[in-house]
């Protein structure tokens, strides 16, 4: 049986949080990726292929703007 102490909830919740932070959380300052992604080297994977997806959107709205004026 664990017992529970408000400690050892606090130093849980503590954890969650870094986690979430560091893990979860895009950072504006460093590109809206995480911290993580960062530390590791995703970070510009990660930004190339928002870029691709961007380039993709783009044209994808393009032509069916111009198919709506035609």
């Amino acid at each position: 049986m664990t017992i529970r102490t408000p400690l050892c909830d606090l130093e849980r919740q503590i954890g969650a949080f870094v986690d979430y932070y560091y893990n979860q959380r895009y950072h504006e300052s460093v590109n809206n990726v995480t911290p993580a992604d960062v530390y590791f080297g995703r970070d510009k994977a990660i930004l190339r292929e928002r870029k691709r997806i961007k380039k993709q959107t783009i044209q994808h709205r393009r032509l069916q703007h111009q198919k709506q004026a035609a």
